[in-house]
């Protein structure tokens, strides 16, 4: 694995130097967008809905939509002004029994190694967390943005779970929720009873995403049978016209993952 932040632990008077690596990684199988006739890979230009212009990367803005076609831009000296904290730190705000933490709040989660003579301090940390069956409450700033987050224990490794924030979890405000007392003592018991005769020791091992080993295995026969396109070159990009009205030009539709 490759280190993508290095920064350290800080509480109190203690500060213990880490790497934080992705713990996670979706394996999806992805695929491009291409012309069925010769596989050649749809490419898709930057044009402004306004003028009809193709518009360069160092000329386009980030705008936050007000409604009604209003649009706020904003600039790059807008966002230096903003309070996110520049040093690679994750503060400790606390310590929290983990239980107390809806799972529902856990977002991304990375291992923190320790770096170089930090190992020490790391290890007892790791082991105070453990014994006391608590988790660390942080705050740390990662990808322009600052977030919450808890460290836990997982293997042996200090594991940064980043969180959501309270009022990015939606409300569960659902009428059948007010039907409960329709429900009769007995129905509760025999739901009870199923529950149980089907308990289980949970293996993450024993399950397999058997939608994408199929479509792999569609892949891998299309390929042993030599039923694969292969562009034969590649085209001239066209030149957009620039005197086309902006109302007839179709903006270009957002590509498929």
């Amino acid at each position: 694995m490759r280190a993508i932040w290095k920064g350290a632990i800080s509480f109190g008077l203690v500060s213990i130097g880490i790497k934080l690596y992705s713990a996670t990684e979706e394996k999806n199988i992805h695929f491009h967008q291409v012309h069925r006739e010769d596989g050649g890979r749809i490419a898709y230009e930057r044009i402004c809905s306004v003028d009809g212009a193709e518009i360069a990367f160092d000329d386009i803005a980030k705008g936050y939509d007000l409604g009604g076609g209003e649009m706020v831009i904003l600039t790059d000296e807008d966002f230096a002004h903003l309070p996110l904290p520049t040093s690679h730190a994750i503060d400790v705000l606390g310590f929290a029994p983990a239980e107390q933490i809806d799972p529902i709040l856990y977002a991304k989660a990375y291992y923190l190694e320790p770096d170089g003579a930090a190992t020490k301090p790391y290890l007892l940390l790791r082991d105070a967390l453990t014994s006391s069956e608590r988790v660390a409450i942080v705050k740390v700033a990662l990808r322009q943005r600052e977030q919450l987050g808890a460290l836990r224990v997982r293997d042996g490794v200090i594991v940064l779970n980043t969180m959501l924030w309270p009022d990015e979890v939606r409300a569960a405000e659902f009428t059948f929720l007010n039907d409960a007392e329709k429900l009769r003592p007995a129905e509760r018991a025999m739901a009870t009873s199923l529950v149980d005769s089907m308990v289980i020791d949970f293996r993450p091992d024993d399950y397999a995403d058997n939608y994408r080993e199929a479509l792999q295995a569609v892949i891998d026969a299309k390929v042993s049978g030599k039923k694969v396109v292969a562009p034969k070159g590649r085209a001239t990009k066209p030149t957009p016209s620039r005197k086309a009205p902006a109302a007839k030009r179709t903006r270009p539709t957002k590509r498929a993952s």
